[in-house]
């Protein structure tokens, strides 16, 4: 059996007021790496994963390091793994982008599935993407406990797909900054264990 954990990272700039973030480099505040210590000592005092995987992103890099260094496991980038593309919105607010083309920002929280963002990328890009990564995981780690560090877009694109769940259901799963998901693949049986917990951050 493989048990996967799923986390996405600690807080940034851009979530609160609400910006769309994507490919914008951005480092984790001091909240983030507050947070990204607690998934640590979470991750690390249940759990003993072989290998963790991360998106390019300097926010998730920072978030595994935190995890590789209280697991004493490595760390590896995955292109997959990465952010979706806004295009011409990134790190562009909710408010003027709702100003600029409200057609296109209703339609987004309406209709996620139809929606392609102006040079960017629409979500069957990013389920693309991110089922590539998973099965490159279940292939090389069959019997592995693994750690992979994605986005707000990544994770739910991601358990969409275990949850066989179609990317109109993509408002309908909530992923907290830090929050942690499991999943058990065992011949082929998948079992999501847990979905946006994080109970690790309450202290």
């Amino acid at each position: 059996m493989i048990k996967i954990l799923l986390a996405r990272h600690g807080h940034v700039e851009g979530i609160k007021p609400e910006r769309f973030r994507g490919r914008e480099p951005l480092d984790l505040t001091a909240r983030g790496r507050t947070e990204a210590a607690a998934i640590a000592r979470r991750i690390a005092g249940t759990w003993q994963p072989s290998q963790i995987y991360t998106s390019p992103m300097g926010r998730c890099v920072e978030t595994a390091t935190a995890i590789a260094r209280a697991c004493g496991v490595a760390a590896k980038t995955c292109e997959e793994l990465n952010d979706i593309d806004y295009g011409a919105w990134t790190f562009k607010s909710f408010e003027d982008a709702k100003k600029q083309n409200p057609d296109l920002f209703a339609a987004w929280f309406a209709t996620p599935h139809l929606v392609r963002f102006p040079n960017g990328e629409a979500l069957q890009d990013l389920a693309a993407r991110v089922a590539n990564a998973l099965r490159t995981v279940l292939a090389r780690h069959p019997d592995e406990t693994i750690v992979l560090i994605g986005h707000d877009s990544v994770n739910r694109a991601l358990l969409l797909e275990l949850l066989d769940l179609p990317l109109s259901a993509y408002w309908r799963i909530a992923q907290e900054p830090s929050c942690l998901n499991e999943i058990d693949v065992d011949a082929g049986k998948i079992c999501v264990r847990r979905i946006n917990e994080t109970g690790h951050l309450e202290a």
